[in-house]
């Protein structure tokens, strides 16, 4: 791998162009593309603005979010486990403490992730990248020198950050993003949290789990309304049982701040105090800086791109994927549209596409995850369906964990039997949807709810929920 501050300007004249692609973005969807390429024997380049491969994925979005998120549930539990007295609780645990294995983990990522471009023999240019034409780009590094680089075909994977109105001032150091919340020194008793989608269901399980006072603004009328209305209800309850302070349909006003903390005006009339607010309402796509009106291309409101089926926006030679193209802003979904728009960079793909079913996990504190249908789809389209329930207080191996908080749902066709979609509430939840979407994904009678009774799972285990929700909802048929 050539990584590189600036690259060597030596130019091949014999060659059109200096690499068959480049790739400006190094996250998952970066990477798919990138190491799909290579491996196909393309002379490939990627760009990343930062010092260090991996993107907003690794440094401050998914992978350290997570890393706090397992951090604070352990704490939680072991600060619940009977097993420990009193004064055995870990209840003097910082931010600043459980940081630490963060800053590992994000560690970790960065050497697994730089090996591989380092193998695949990817050059990596650290710098700022920008149009000059739709083959050339122009990259500033961070000494202020340039350069330009061409390839046949250019990825934009350059992903997303936080939306940031111009009337909150971000500059402040009690007012937050979900990238700059990492760097939260001092260590606050309250926190508001604005915008209660994923990362702001995400935060406010981890600080209340740390045992802050927690206010979490929601716009909409229920938390999480893409998600299964039965499975959020479990959550909202959850939350509220927790202690954290849930207030719907309702939008800011003004968000000012001084020493001493930060006030929340709603305009709704309500006013609320903390000792620092996280503002997590939306993201925009990292375009601004590409100069796309070089090549023809604008963006969106929201920063994002259109492409096409094949992910080729309206320039012939430039795809976009990830975060930048909007929906499922999912790293896992990234990662597959890379490859796929590299498969029709080499004329491998014909039908290329994300799966139908793409699952979707909450990392909130217990989990969340759902794929297929929820209820509220099947009811609207009106399909006939059947519920099977199980709850995990009644299976051995979440006794013996102490984890009984939660549930499976296994939605099935009330005639074929077909599994039309899974929904899960409680710890391991991002994992045991896996098991129901392994068999979603088969095709004919391999893809009913039966497959769960007669199959003979390890035990005690969590799958054993898939059993007992199949024999529950088949037990509603008549």
């Amino acid at each position: 791998m050539a990584t590189k501050s600036k690259a060597s300007k030596t130019k091949q004249p014999d060659v059109k162009f200096q690499y068959d692609a480049i790739v400006i973005g190094t996250g998952p969807g970066g990477e798919g593309a990138a190491m799909n390429l290579t491996k196909a024997g393309k002379k490939v380049a990627v760009v990343e603005k930062h010092k260090q491969v991996g993107g907003g994925c690794t440094h401050w979005g998914t992978i350290p979010s997570k890393a706090l998120r397992h951090s604070v549930s352990r704490l939680v539990e072991y600060n619940s486990n009977p097993l420990f007295n009193n004064t055995e609780k870990a209840e003097t645990l910082t931010f600043e403490n459980i940081l630490k294995h963060t800053t590992k983990v994000i560690q970790d990522q960065v050497r697994l992730r730089g090996g591989f471009y380092n193998r695949n023999d990817v050059t990596v240019y650290h710098g700022s990248a920008a149009f000059v034409d739709k083959n050339t780009l122009h990259i500033t590094y961070a000494d202020g020198s340039i350069e330009q680089i061409t390839a046949e075909y250019i990825v934009i994977a350059t992903g997303s950050r936080p939306y940031r109105p111009a009337d909150v001032d971000f500059t402040h150091s009690r007012i937050y993003d979900s990238d700059t919340i990492l760097s939260l020194k001092h260590e606050p008793k309250s926190i508001i949290i604005y915008g209660a989608g994923v990362i702001g269901c995400e935060y406010a399980s981890i600080f209340r789990g740390l045992g802050y006072k927690v206010d979490l603004i929601n716009g909409r009328e229920r938390l999480l309304s893409f998600m299964d209305a039965e499975m959020t209800d479990s959550l909202s309850y959850h939350f509220w049982n927790s202690g954290i302070v849930i207030r719907h349909n309702e939008e800011y006003d003004k968000i000012s701040a001084d020493e001493d903390g930060v006030v929340l005006t709603l305009k709704s009339g309500k006013r609320m105090k903390a000792d620092c607010i996280l503002f997590a309402n939306g993201r925009t796509g990292n375009t601004d800086s590409l100069n796309l009106g070089a090549v023809g291309l604008t963006a969106n409101s929201r920063g994002s791109l259109a492409v096409d089926k094949t992910y080729k926006t309206e320039v012939d030679n430039v795809y976009a994927i990830g975060d930048v193209i909007g929906y499922p802003s999912l790293a896992s979904a990234a990662y597959d549209q890379g490859r796929i728009a590299a498969d029709y960079i080499l004329n491998k793909a014909i039908e290329g596409k994300l799966i139908d079913d793409i699952p979707t996990g909450i990392y909130t504190i217990p989990e969340m995850s759902s794929v297929g249908k929820t209820e509220q789809q099947l009811t609207a389209a009106k399909i006939p369906y059947e519920v099977g329930r199980a709850s995990f207080k009644h299976l051995a191996r979440a006794q013996i964990g102490g984890s009984p908080i939660g549930s499976l749902k296994i939605l099935f066709h009330c005639d074929t039997k077909e599994i039309l979609g899974i929904h899960c509430f409680g710890e391991r939840s991002a994992e045991i949807v896996h098991i129901g979407q392994a068999i979603m994904q088969q095709k004919g009678p391999a893809n009913t709810i039966e497959y769960f009774v007669h199959t003979t799972f390890n035990y005690p285990t969590m799958a054993e929920a898939y059993r007992v929700a199949a024999l529950n909802g088949l037990n509603r048929l008549f």
